[in-house]
């Protein structure tokens, strides 16, 4: 046994007891009695399972931590990760085995990533039953008859603990630790399962770049002629909601690898935002609500009728569904697929500068990725005033990102000279206008010139180049309204567009001082001219 693997056992079998033989590796329907017997969640109409998750309706990324090991100091981005020592890690880790000697966890051996050659196996252990229904939807499911032996990481979910910052070396109630050297990852003090699919996500962050491997927080769709796109976008970007387009098969909607081999999917299922989704314009997503096996966090339910308001934000703005990848009728089974076509990179721009759709180079590619912009609105999170609020997360995904972005960037540039991959960005958000004076960018627009990019037919369109950002912008596809194209030509007072759209430009050149040093000086010089 290798000195991880052995390191893992340890870490793993401390818990074992405390998950009887009868609860472990549970099927969905066992585990939605279970969990509706433990008055954990309650069946709406059609049968989904609602649950709400408290104080917490999304990530605590201010309470994550890396065990800080000499071994791998060198490895990891400390200037975006914070730090854990192994003492405290210990003792975190020996209060957590005296909880849960008086609980009975559940355990389920899955997997993540859908490639053979890159997959790591997991081994879950959760005090609620639908956390272990949540994250059986979310990562790989193995046959029954192979989900035995060893595993390569653990991870313990107790939202019934609560961690003291003073013993354990962490910031409240609430911490998620990882400890990459012993391959175990801790959490406690929140009852939001997100925590664990993305805890699996850091993971292979931090594993596969030294196989050569990209890992990406995007979706990845492919069309009946074999050319796979892939979408990077934050949340609210509509990475999800592009990705499931009924003309193209849907290989997973947040978290994938490029390898060697191709694309795959890191999960087996999809973690869909529910607040005022749409019948019309998310189908097949919308169907899932209407389904048994759907985990449904923190969705307005009638106690009487059972009848879902997914318009009603009072439990939280981020509502969710968790389900199975098959519950789309048009997904991947086998989660994998070719080297990419296209590579889509999404923003919801709330300063009405960003053109619908762009064409980049290589570079331009490169410099967004690091960029990761997109910007947030008033009612999208606490403490947001009236104005739009830029937001730059580096790779689409910093709190995942265990190493320098640099590193996986360079692999992205890497890749997408040696596919020759086209490279887009896409803005889903508004036009005419900023936030609170123009309109959001139609969806049937986005998805027509989406198909324009994807079949080929849009490279050959006429274009002319931002003076600013430097893209190249088309003036003509057939379908779409010309008008739409240019954002500048939108506005009501072009002066004021030429204002927002500078005032942009400096929050970028501001924010990739962090790279200069790290990337070449193609890229250095791709991002926007600001005089």
């Amino acid at each position: 046994m290798s000195a991880t693997a052995s390191a893992a056992r340890a870490a793993m079998s401390c818990f074992e007891d405390a998950a009887p033989s009868a609860l472990r590796n549970l099927t969905g329907p066992a585990l939605y009695q279970l969990a509706v017997a433990r008055g954990e969640g309650e069946i709406a109409k059609d049968g989904p399972l609602v649950v709400k998750t408290g104080e917490h309706t999304g990530r605590s990324a201010k309470d994550k931590f890396i065990v800080r090991h000499p071994e791998i100091d060198s490895k990891i981005w400390w200037d975006a990760n914070k730090a854990m020592t192994p003492a405290h890690f210990d003792l975190l880790h020996k209060d957590m085995l005296a909880y849960a000697a008086g609980a009975e966890l559940l355990m389920q051996d899955l997997q993540g990533g859908a490639d053979c050659d890159y997959r790591i196996k997991v081994r879950v252990f959760t005090e609620y039953a639908w956390h272990s229904l949540f994250i059986q939807h979310l990562l790989i499911r193995p046959p029954l008859s192979e989900r035995t032996g060893e595993t390569e990481f653990t991870i313990v979910d107790l939202p019934g603990f609560e961690a003291k910052p003073d013993r354990h070396g962490c910031r409240s109630k609430t911490v998620i630790a990882v400890d990459f050297v012993r391959r175990i990852v801790l959490i406690g003090g929140t009852s939001y399962a997100g925590e664990m699919k993305k805890s699996v996500f850091t993971i292979l962050n931090y594993l596969l770049p030294e196989s050569g491997c990209m890992p990406m927080h995007c979706s990845v769709n492919v069309g009946t002629k074999e050319d796979p796109a892939i979408f990077f976008g934050l949340s609210g970007t509509g990475k999800t909601t592009l990705s499931a387009d009924p003309d193209r098969t849907l290989i997973g909607d947040d978290e994938h690898g490029w390898s060697t081999n191709g694309l795959f999917n890191f999960e087996g299922g999809c973690y869909a935002k529910m607040i005022r989704l749409s019948a019309k314009a998310e189908p097949e997503i919308y169907a899932t609500t209407k389904r048994f096996g759907t985990v449904l966090e923190n969705v307005v339910m009638d106690p009487v009728s059972r009848e879902l308001d997914l318009d009603d934000a009072s439990l939280a703005e981020n509502s969710r569904a968790a389900y199975p990848i098959d519950f789309i009728p048009n997904a991947s089974l086998d989660g994998r697929t070719g080297h990419p076509k296209n590579i889509i990179m999404l923003t919801c721009d709330a300063f009405g500068v960003m053109p619908p759709i762009t064409k980049l180079t290589r570079a331009q590619a490169m410099y967004l990725f690091l960029s990761g912009y997109t910007a947030k609105v008033a009612g999208t999170e606490k403490g947001l005033g009236p104005e739009p609020e830029a937001t730059f997360s580096t790779c689409f995904g910093a709190p995942f990102m265990p190493r320098h972005p640099a590193e996986y960037g360079k692999l992205l540039g890497d890749l997408i000279s040696k596919h020759n991959s086209a490279c887009w960005l896409v803005n889903t958000g508004w036009t005419g206008g900023p936030y609170g004076v123009g309109a959001r960018m139609p969806i049937k627009e986005t998805r027509a010139l989406l198909a324009a990019a994807l079949d080929g037919s849009l490279a050959k369109a006429p274009m002319v180049k931002d003076k600013i950002f430097g893209f190249d912008i088309p003036t003509q596809v057939p379908g779409v309204d010309s008008n739409i194209l240019l954002p500048r030509n939108t506005w009501e007072y072009t002066e004021n567009y030429d204002v927002q759209a500078r005032r942009l430009a400096k929050m970028f050149v501001k924010n990739f001082k962090t790279f200069e040093n790290h990337v070449e000086e193609e890229v250095r010089a791709a991002g926007p001219r600001v005089s």
